[in-house]
């Protein structure tokens, strides 16, 4: 077996994802985390198609399930709370509808599989690559706070604004495209009933702010409540690294709104999980260069619109583990391999997420908003592939290979 020590960059769930396969097919992971620790915050996250495959075979579907947020739909409502369209998991089930029958909260989903790799793993958190310098035999890996280390491979599991892509890639802008529009989630005290509902209200575009959205996401085992907003905006100047400039931007994008906005709003400045970035997606024209590859929202970011990027992550994972381990860790056979294999995965994701659009949570106008909540209403009377907007086609895109690793110990 070549190229057993591979160095994995994100300890999102891309990376743990792929250090658990890495593990259990002979090689031996390291994981660095920017964080001080695990991630915290971020939306509910779904398991559809494929991915359900994968946990299966890690072993963590049934912590998965018990940690499923008892999510029981969507209802939009009005400025006084009245609900004026919904869409219920007991009408699409798992037929790849818009509502999942499967989701957790990414904070959870990435504790279970810290939990899963931590005894086997090493995790260098509070830490980043900041150079990479590659020969014929390996990369020479320069890390932020002093220090290098060698590795025969590189993956860069790091996220949207991945750093591995611009050490080996190239400038971000040159690969993360813009979708038109921004989202912030965090945590809010603001009492909701915990019935599996998540409330949606939306303001139509007008008098020159755009469409727009907010949301309250109940989690029965929670004492808070996950807030959500979603507004349309081009691309913004900002430093990523304050978040003060992020929550005043948030805030001025819903100033004056109603229904629970201002309560919402109340809490931005106490979260302590706030998360702010755009809605984009990511086009690599080749995953890899050398002995370094991209993986998960690195490489593929289909974005929040395609309700698919963690299945991306986890399918990607157990590709990219399976290839290398098939080609012996020969990276020069197991890249292309991998990329052959999740390509048309990514290529359906990302035009799903695009003809997905805004429509629905940013209306550009009244007449649009109205449709919206029509066209929810007739879902029910509508056949599954209709209601899933060919999601289902999307999640099961990818065919598992074996590769031999058969299911969890």
């Amino acid at each position: 077996m070549k190229n057993r020590n591979i160095l994995v960059s994100g300890a999102g769930i891309a990376g743990p994802a792929l250090a658990y396969w890495l593990h259990r097919n002979g090689f031996h992971p390291t994981v660095v985390e920017r964080a001080p620790g695990l991630r915290t915050g971020g939306q509910a996250v779904d398991l559809r198609g494929t991915a359900r495959e994968v946990a299966e075979r890690m072993g963590i579907m049934p912590r998965l399930r018990q940690t499923h947020t008892g999510a029981r739909g969507m209802a939009f409502v009005d400025r006084t709370g009245n609900r004026v369209a919904t869409m219920s998991t007991e009408v699409f089930g798992d037929s790849g509808g818009p509502i999942a029958e499967l989701e957790i909260l990414r904070t959870d989903l990435s504790r279970i599989l810290h939990d899963l790799t931590r005894d086997n793993v090493e995790y260098v958190f509070d830490d980043s690559v900041s150079a990479v310098a590659q020969d014929d035999d390996g990369v020479q890996v320069t890390f932020e706070r002093g220090g290098s280390r060698r590795f025969d491979l590189l993956v860069g599991a790091d996220g949207l604004h991945s750093t591995v892509r611009r050490l080996v890639f190239g400038p971000e802008q040159s690969f993360v495209r813009h979708l038109g529009c921004y989202v912030s989630i965090f945590s809010t005290t603001v009492p909701v009933d915990r019935d599996g509902w998540e409330l949606v209200y939306t303001v139509p575009a007008s008098g020159g702010r755009p469409g727009r959205s907010a949301g309250v996401y109940p989690v029965p085992s929670r004492d808070s409540a996950v807030a959500l907003f979603f507004w349309g905006s081009p691309p913004l100047r900002y430093d990523r690294r304050d978040v003060a400039e992020q929550k005043r931007i948030l805030t001025r994008a819903f100033e004056g709104d109603g229904w629970r906005i201002p309560r919402l709003l109340a809490d931005v400045g106490t979260a302590p999980d706030f998360y702010f970035d755009s809605v984009s997606q990511v086009h690599v024209d080749t995953w890899s260069r050398r002995r370094a590859v991209l993986l998960g929202d690195a490489g593929y970011c289909a974005s929040p619109m395609s309700g698919i990027g963690t299945s991306l992550a986890l399918v990607g994972a157990y590709v990219l583990a399976g290839e290398l381990a098939e080609a012996g860790g020969d990276h020069r056979l197991a890249y292309p391999r991998y990329e052959h294999q999740m390509r048309e995965f990514v290529t359906r994701a990302q035009k799903f997420a695009r003809s997905a659009g805004g429509g629905g949570l940013m209306p550009a106008s009244r007449a649009q908003l109205w449709i919206r909540n029509q066209s929810i209403r007739l879902l029910p009377y509508l056949p599954k592939s209709v209601m899933s907007r060919g999601m289902e086609k999307v999640a099961h895109a990818v065919t598992l290979k074996d590769y031999g690793n058969g299911h969890a110990a």
